[in-house]
């Protein structure tokens, strides 16, 4: 009854449009309350505590960071000089804009852990440009939003940390390796029903007339936005540094670009930048560390096992309820953000992982790509509400642009599930 009450009181108080953290927290703490009726205090001094454990967690340290990383980036002109590098080596013509902003937004991802901010600093490049050449506002931000998806794939990414947190077997350099494959080949999905709708429909028409860059030049002013990644995993892999500590130095190579090389961020520029990703990420910690409190009431209420017993009875077999998963998970992914839907049901879904014995980098894989389809898919596509308001336009007007993008990033999905050494080679030839 009380854990009936947990979810309903969840989803009562998001249709009330109350903040999804404070939802998670107040659901929580009343199910705490009405279990523990004859305890001292009604067992809500449990609360504090969770809130607590919820966020002193070594590894959630670098989100801040990381975050931080995506704003500087933003405004330090890398993306602009990586567009034109791209440019230089691709061309011009129809078709080659929309390719160009995938890669930067692949490129970027290996500097950045945010998907709504690799949106916003390659659409702000991006689709200015892509509007000059001729393309739609409402095809630009549908590319634009779904290449900023690839972020949360490619390392570093926020939401590989958060798994970590919650799956002790799964650690944060074994998930970045794992990811780098399965990133590639979505940006790789794409780029081909990009590049298809754009010459079908003979859109960038006035690409071609468009000067293309010189290549030496534009290779010379994009030197230090492509050396970024090369410094952060390689850093990782050399031992110099800890993801955590990769975000710092993410953080203070990106202001020496900024300030020193390009010298597109002055001191006056660095408190909207820090308060920018100050906001985004207390609202980030805050949602995680009330989440504790929902998932300490998940498993003091006796919840967990008994939903993993009825999915893995329920005869379906072992791909049939992987299946099953990720049709939920999908469905809730219209309507939650990606750290929301690991907070809330990688603790659910822990237990039959184990039952059917899959890896944990595995599956951690499968669950991102599954957050990076819902980063895109409307009416909640976070990437796509950023790239959206850039162009312009109304989120209903990507949807047909979306649609093949969607399918095409969901086949690599299901590589994933029926090849897993695409995500773990990776990580075993580099010893995690």
């Amino acid at each position: 009854m009380i854990a009936t009450l947990l979810f309903v009181a969840f989803l009562v108080l998001m249709f009330l449009g109350v903040p999804i953290g404070a939802a998670l927290g107040l659901a929580g703490a009343a199910c705490i309350a009405l279990a523990n009726m004859d305890a001292q205090w009604f067992g809500l001094l449990a609360v504090p505590q969770n809130l607590y454990a919820g966020l002193g967690k070594y590894p959630l340290l670098a989100i801040p960071m990381f975050v931080l990383v995506g704003s500087i980036f933003d405004r330090s002109g890398v993306a602009a000089r990586l567009v034109n590098f791209a440019i230089a080596i691709v061309g011009r013509g129809p078709g080659m804009l929309p390719l160009v902003a995938i890669v930067v937004a692949m490129f970027l991802g290996g500097i950045s852990g945010s998907g709504p901010a690799n949106a916003a600093a390659v659409g702000g490049v991006m689709i200015a440009a892509m509007y000059r050449a001729g393309y739609p506002g409402s095809f630009s931000a549908s590319v634009v939003g779904a290449a900023a998806a690839t972020d949360i794939l490619i390392p570093p990414s926020v939401a590989f940390i958060i798994y970590s947190v919650l799956v002790p077997g799964a650690s944060v350099p074994a998930l970045f390796a794992a990811g780098m494959i399965p990133g590639i080949l979505a940006g790789i999905a794409l780029i081909v029903p990009a590049v298809w709708m754009a010459r079908k429909h003979k859109m960038g028409h006035l690409e071609a007339a468009l000067p293309r860059p010189e290549l030496w030049k534009s290779f010379k002013q994009a030197i230090w936005g492509l050396a970024a990644p090369i410094l952060i995993l390689g850093g990782m892999r050399a031992g110099w540094f800890t993801p955590t500590e990769a975000a710092v130095v993410a953080v203070f190579y990106g202001l020496f670009v900024g300030m020193v090389i390009h010298r597109t961020i002055g001191v006056r520029d660095l408190f909207p930048i820090l308060r920018e990703a100050g906001e985004l990420s207390a609202v980030i910690m805050l949602v995680v560390a009330l989440a504790g409190i929902f998932a300490f009431s998940l498993s003091t209420l006796g919840v967990i096992d008994p939903v993993a017993k009825a999915i893995v009875n329920s005869g379906l077999g072992e791909y049939g309820v992987l299946m099953l998963l990720i049709l939920l998970l999908i469905t809730v992914g219209m309507f939650l953000d990606g750290i929301s839907i690991f907070l809330i049901f990688v603790p659910l879904l822990l237990p039959i992982m184990n039952h059917y014995n899959w890896d944990p980098v595995w599956f951690g894989v499968i669950l991102t790509l599954k957050v990076a389809l819902g980063q895109f898919t409307p009416p909640l596509a976070v990437n796509l509400m950023v790239s959206c308001r850039i162009a312009n336009v109304r989120m209903e007007s990507t949807i047909r642009w979306v649609i093949p993008m969607l399918i095409a990033m969901f086949g690599v999905m299901l590589l994933v599930i029926a090849f897993p050494q695409l995500a773990l080679w990776l990580p075993a030839k580099l010893g995690y």
